[in-house]
């Protein structure tokens, strides 16, 4: 009752603004026409006052036709991440898509969360761009309040903890957090549903399945570092000649006792020419 009074004190204002002759009609069918041109509506079941206030629905929805209708995200990319004996080994490439637009060859895919620790991207860039640079920040905190570094395993729940609250809200992000700490290297997966996996060799994205079809066949706990770097790059390498989704410049890194360091960063293309010299391809 209250809400319909409010309507009516409304229609009347709007009548007397208007002066005689804007209105035509009555209930449901009323027509105000004058400076804002003619429009017709309703404001709520049953009310018939010819205004509409409704807001549109929140959420994740697009207006194509079907109701309840959500947008689709496209994304691909690589990313690989192995631990052994001398640390963890990480490897990206630096594609950006946008469905089947190419819109990058130079994205940087790790984020340097801080001199110990690495992050990856997989997934909607500004998702994991955001969520990765609040959990350096997060990190930072810790330190400061507790005089040492966060350890790998702390830090990869800090941010499972913190997308987890946003679970089923459209996040789109698959990343790997990796690093050294006191128990040695450390690598675990994270995703945007709040599942965190520990494990030694992970690869997300869309050319995933190439780059675990190269990292099963050679890869052991024990591999010498020039050996894993190798391994590494040509995992990347050939999920780029076979995935649309993934290519530009394949990029390594190296996270050791005395913290991460960047190895190299090899055009696709030259990689194709030296392996196919090498006879690999």
């Amino acid at each position: 009752a209250g809400s319909e009074c409010a309507a009516m004190a409304l229609v009347d204002v709007l009548r007397s603004g208007a002066g005689a002759g804007a209105w035509t009609g009555s209930g449901d069918s009323a027509l105000w026409a004058r400076g804002v041109g003619a429009w017709t509506a309703g404001l709520g079941p049953g009310l018939g006052l010819g205004l509409s206030l409704q807001l549109p629905p929140a959420g994740p929805q697009a207006d194509v036709g079907e109701p309840g209708t959500r947008i689709e995200l496209l994304h691909g990319t690589t990313t690989l991440g192995l631990k052994f004996t001398h640390g963890v080994v990480v490897a990206v490439d630096s594609r950006a898509t946008a469905g089947s637009y190419i819109a990058s060859q130079t994205v940087r895919k790790v984020i340097e969360i801080n001199p110990y620790l690495l992050g990856t991207m997989a997934g909607g860039a500004a998702d994991c761009s955001f969520w990765q640079r609040l959990l350096a920040r997060q990190c930072r905190v810790y330190q400061l309040r507790n005089k040492q570094r966060i350890s790998v395993a702390a830090a990869s729940k800090l941010l499972a903890n913190m997308v987890y609250q946003y679970k089923g809200m459209g996040l789109s992000m698959g990343t790997m957090i990796c690093g050294w700490d006191k128990k040695g290297p450390g690598l675990y997966y994270v995703d945007n549903e709040g599942n965190r996996v520990s494990g030694d060799v992970f690869s997300v994205g869309s050319g995933s399945v190439y780059a675990y079809g190269v990292l099963d066949r050679v890869y052991k706990p024990d591999l010498e570092p020039a050996v894993a770097y190798d391994l590494a790059r040509r995992a990347i390498y050939h999920a780029t000649y076979r995935d649309a989704y993934s290519g530009g410049t394949v990029t390594l890194y190296h996270v050791r006792e005395s913290g991460w360091e960047r190895i190299s960063a090899d055009d696709v293309s030259d990689l194709h020419v030296k392996f196919q010299r090498e006879g690999c391809e």
